[in-house]
């Protein structure tokens, strides 16, 4: 019997298999890159939101409830006062913590409690706009959500309270933490912070605020005119602008 021999490969056919072999190869490599590449940026979103759910509450500095004048969600005093005083803050802000711990209640019981200034404040959250870790955003939502149960001035105080410029401090387990101590409706609390519920608000917020030419925070305005744009102003710098504004 005779075999059948294999026909030998011309050198076009060897070269023309080589060439579909190493773009397969190349093709290969391509397709682990970008996959390589997309889990990787999968991981950096997921990686913030696994920490936070595994990072354990800690320790936090409990507050004193206090009395504010004619509280209104995040309004205080005579909505007819002859001078309105808007305040742009982030939570995570140093300077901001230093107004509202310092400035802010010689504000409240010399001028709001007078009955001479409707005092306003509002969110500006920016300073987490570069990072994965989103302690501003997150403090802003929480706040807006106790805001809904008539607790916003006090759980802006534990905020300022807990402040320690640390990535993760304002972990949503430790946001809802700071609302249980409180005593607030955990339910409610929880499915505002979890759904973002006032997220459409601080947006709209942060647009007014540029549209103001807020470029940093506290901006603090009388009467629609900013104060000292880019410093904070002393309290005898705001009353000298609210007796102008009379």
């Amino acid at each position: 019997m005779s075999s059948k021999e294999t026909p030998k490969k011309s050198k076009r056919q060897v070269m023309k298999e080589k060439r579909v072999q190493e773009a397969r190869r190349k093709r290969m490599i391509v397709i682990a890159v970008i996959v390589g590449v997309a889990l990787i940026l999968v991981a950096a979103v997921a990686l913030p939101a696994i920490q936070d759910a595994n990072a354990p509450v800690g320790e936090f500095v409990q507050i004193t409830p206090e009395s504010y004048p004619t509280p209104d969600g995040r309004m205080m005093g005579d909505p007819n006062a002859p001078v309105t005083i808007e305040v742009y803050e982030d939570f995570k802000c140093s300077a901001c913590q230093g107004y509202s711990q310092t400035i802010e209640p010689q504000v409240i019981s010399e001028l709001v409690e007078t009955g001479t200034v409707f005092y306003v404040f509002r969110q500006y959250p920016f300073l987490d706009d570069r990072s994965n870790v989103k302690d501003s955003d997150n403090a802003a939502n929480a706040s807006m959500c106790a805001a809904d149960q008539g607790h916003f001035w006090d759980y802006k105080k534990m905020l300022y309270a807990n402040l320690n410029f640390k990535p993760g401090e304002f972990s949503e387990k430790r946001l809802l933490a700071f609302a249980e101590s409180m005593g607030l409706d955990m339910d409610a609390f929880g499915s505002c912070l979890d759904g973002r519920t006032h997220q459409s608000v601080i947006d709209e917020e942060i647009n007014m605020g540029i549209s103001a030419g807020v470029t940093g925070t506290p901006s603090i305005f009388v009467n629609g005119q900013q104060v000292k744009p880019g410093y904070v102003p002393t309290f005898e710098e705001i009353l000298a602008a609210v007796n102008a504004a009379q």
